[in-house]
């Protein structure tokens, strides 16, 4: 049985290095692997919906089209079914505890060895949660993204992926026209979503959804291959 892995990342020597760290590595060897590649959000969302047996993938949260951890929750709510690794530069307790907490099944930091990306996955692709080494998590320190974290996990599945497609500045006729409803149905999601983050317009959802990841955002500014 092939194991798909899509590696999401707009820096094409570090796609190869994620490519060379993992063929012949995870579950038995390169016959039963099948890398794909993606260079931006958008590429990334093409796949997804392409190869529905997809089993795992490896996210880099700030390439084009992707804002941070907002990212993240568009993808878990739209394809909850598969899991998804952050990889990233910006690997502070924070920024990984965030991540898992919005539903990532791990981080890999972009300074991992080898063996560590491959361990990592393998946890991943065995049912598992990775996470880097000797990091200790602790707890959030800043009440605003505590709330908004668990705000975001009382939104339905729909919600979150409307939710995820207004962090992506699509408009409502747009979303629905993606979701294959009626306006008014995403016209209610919105409504909803507003609620239940205790805002008052989507601009100001978006805002607080990108305080998220903010401190990755300015961070994560590629990274090196993996040692």
């Amino acid at each position: 049985m092939t194991t798909k892995i899509c590696i999401a990342d707009d820096h094409p020597l570090f796609r190869d290095a994620i490519k060379s760290a993992l063929m012949g590595h995870i579950n038995g060897g390169p016959a039963t692997t099948e890398m794909i590649e993606a260079g931006d959000f958008n590429e990334a969302i093409a796949v997804l919906d392409r190869e529905t047996d997809l089993d795992l993938l490896l996210l880099d949260l700030t390439m084009p089209g992707a804002s941070g951890l907002s990212a993240l929750v568009a993808v878990r709510a739209s394809y909850p079914a598969v899991p998804v690794v952050v990889v990233s530069a910006s690997d502070d307790p924070s920024t990984v505890r965030r991540a898992l907490d919005l539903g990532a099944s791990g981080f890999i930091s972009k300074s991992a060895t080898t063996e560590a990306i491959r361990s990592s996955v393998q946890t991943v692709i065995d049912g598992g949660i990775a996470m880097p080494e000797g990091i200790d998590l602790g707890s959030e320190h800043d009440p605003e993204v505590e709330d908004l974290i668990g705000r975001i996990r009382t939104l339905t599945p729909q919600q979150a992926r409307v939710l995820g497609m207004l962090a992506e500045g699509l408009l409502n006729k747009q979303i629905a026209y993606e979701l294959g409803v009626s306006e008014a149905t995403i016209k209610a999601h919105v409504s909803a979503v507003l609620q239940k983050l205790n805002v008052d317009s989507r601009t100001q959802a978006v805002i607080r959804l990108s305080k998220i990841g903010s401190d990755m955002l300015r961070g994560d500014e590629g990274g090196a291959a993996p040692a």
